[in-house]
C-alpha cells in the first residue's frame, strides 16, 4: 500500500473514531471503545483484525508474551486505543515499538477519554515515507 492509500485509510479510521466518540463520549473502558470502533469499521467495510497477538523476536528467538495489537487495519495501520486521563510519552513509545516489531509504517494512537477526540489523536510514523 502506498503513502496516499495509507493516509486515506487513516482518515477513515479517524472519522470512525470520531463517530464512536460522538455517540459515547469520554469516561468508558477502552474495551467498549474498541468494540464500537470495530463495529464502525464493519459498517464502513474496512478489513481489520482485533486483539492480534504480537510475538517478540529476540536474537532470533520468538518470545511469546501477551502483547496484543488493539486493531490492525487492512494489514497496514496499527491502532492503539487508550481511555486515559492523558497520553503519555510511553504510549507513543509503545506504538512505535509495535510498528518496528511488525515492520509497519503507520500507527494511530487514539485516546477516547477527552472532551474532543481531535485532542486525543496522534499519528505515529515508523521511518519516512
Amino acid at each position: 500500500m502506498n503513502k496516499e492509500d495509507r493516509n486515506r485509510l487513516s482518515g477513515i479510521v479517524l472519522d470512525a473514531s470520531i463517530e464512536v466518540h460522538k455517540q459515547l463520549g469520554p469516561g468508558l473502558l477502552e474495551s467498549v471503545y474498541e468494540a464500537c470502533l470495530c463495529k464502525e469499521l464493519d459498517l464502513r467495510n474496512i478489513n481489520y483484525k482485533r486483539q492480534l497477538s504480537l510475538p517478540v523476536n529476540y536474537k532470533g528467538f520468538e518470545i511469546n508474551l501477551d502483547y496484543r495489537i488493539d486493531i490492525l487495519v487492512d494489514n497496514e495501520i496499527i491502532v492503539e486505543l487508550k481511555a486515559a486521563e492523558t497520553l503519555l510519552p510511553v504510549h507513543h513509545a509503545q506504538l512505535l515499538t509495535y510498528l518496528k516489531l511488525t515492520d509497519k509504517r503507520l500507527g494511530l494512537l487514539i485516546n477516547f477519554n477527552v472532551p474532543r477526540l481531535v485532542d486525543g489523536f496522534k499519528r505515529v510514523v515508523n521511518g519516512y515515507d
